[in-house]
């Protein structure tokens, strides 16, 4: 089905959902043990079985838009380094110098033709390839081509970057996604302006994970922020392999919507209605017309925690200093809104988890959004290819 046509019948859902007071929902509903929160073996595995093994989202073709770009970083313990080499081609290695195991990249963004291991400057291309090595004539013979850096298995797709963080594990975006990064070349993601990030701290990363989810809590927990602008408990839910894209009606979808004929409504997006993002396991992206936040959770260093990069993109490029302030603000009103509404009760959350108060935790018939996170999530940990994928 064309893309337009398929957010149009969305819409046309998410419309009836406002004017009869519905939400998505399924049959029945799910309980989680609240060990899958705090038990450090689940955590092991989570890290082995999934953040290990499938796609991680972790940078933009905004980030690293000229050749000689690079982008150092952690993720989940592991140290990464992305680049664009001369000829356009991004690539992802370990960041490790394969003489005594330095970084040889400070994290962070820059611009260089090649990485000099800062321990002993021994020099690695844009390719990783080594190139050179200090004081050869004293240090002994070594095979330059094999001790490169340690390549990942990397490709960028739709303005994103993927990576998969175990060197030549097989990596199918086509299959992951299913189709849904069609979203994100129709949008022109790959040059839209990256404005920056802020980095917050939280419990637990499906603790977080599972405010991304749903809009259930829209009333409660963000009378003065969020609800104003959209329903409570006003969802809808599609699949794209262990990915979503939810739906969230705004009030004034009706009037929004009324002149707009109807093979236009699904070219409406932010005009009535607005979708939130999920790439399992870990990125949450919401696309405002202002400014799109672009959450990426980092479990750990331990069960109990997590460290949340929230990004920030738009179409326009900054235009002056006027516009620069603003747009910081917006990141800031973003970051704040995330951290203080959400991240905190999440702190809380963990806390009451750990107490043992209950042995389960219990989604919804309307919470679709978090049962289908944590059934692929439990799909990924059998470590059964055999078994049946979830379904929405």
């Amino acid at each position: 089905m064309d893309r337009v046509q398929r957010i149009g019948d969305v819409a046309e859902i998410m419309l009836d959902y406002v004017e009869n007071k519905k939400t998505f929902q399924t049959d029945k509903p799910l309980r989680v043990p609240t060990s899958s929160y705090t038990d450090k073996d689940q955590f092991k595995a989570e890290m082995e079985l999934v953040f290990k093994r499938v796609p991680l989202m972790l940078a933009f073709t905004a980030e690293l838009p000229h050749p000689g770009d690079y982008k150092a970083m952690d993720a989940v313990g592991s140290p990464v380094l992305i680049n664009r080499d001369k000829a356009g081609k991004v690539r992802a290695f370990l960041n490790v110098c394969s003489h005594r195991g330095a970084p040889v990249a400070p994290e962070g963004r820059g611009n260089c033709a090649r990485f000099t291991c800062k321990y002993h400057s021994w020099t690695f291309g844009a390719d990783g390839k080594l190139i050179g090595i200090a004081e050869p004539g004293t240090f002994g013979e070594v095979d330059k081509s094999r001790m490169g850096l340690r390549e990942l298995p990397c490709e960028e797709r739709g303005g994103m970057i993927f990576v998969c963080l175990t060197p030549n594990a097989p990596m199918d975006l086509d299959h992951y996604f299913r189709g849904y990064l069609e979203d994100f070349e129709a949008l022109d993601f790959a040059n839209w302006t990256y404005l920056g990030n802020r980095t917050i701290e939280g419990a637990n990363w499906k603790i977080a994970f599972d405010g991304y989810l749903e809009g259930y809590h829209f009333k409660s927990l963000h009378p003065e922020t969020i609800f104003p602008r959209t329903p409570s408990n006003c969802t809808h839910y599609e699949g794209f392999g262990p990915n979503i894209r939810i739906g969230f009606p705004q009030h004034t979808i009706a009037e929004q919507l009324k002149d707009v004929p109807r093979a236009e409504w699904g070219s409406r997006e932010n005009f009535g209605y607005d979708f939130v993002r999920i790439f399992f396991p870990n990125v949450s992206i919401f696309i405002a017309p202002e400014i799109t936040q672009v959450a990426q959770l980092f479990p750990g260093p331990t069960p109990d925690r997590n460290r949340t990069v929230l990004n920030y993109l738009r179409r326009e490029p900054v235009k002056d200093e006027a516009d620069r302030a603003a747009a910081e603000a917006a990141m800031n009103f973003f970051r704040d809104v995330t951290y203080e509404e959400d991240y905190v009760i999440g702190l809380e959350i963990q806390k009451g988890l750990q107490s043992g108060a209950h042995d389960e935790l219990t989604f919804g018939r309307n919470e679709r959004g978090n049962q289908y996170f944590h059934e692929w999530l439990n799909w990924y940990l059998e470590d059964d290819a055999s078994l049946p994928e979830p379904t929405m």
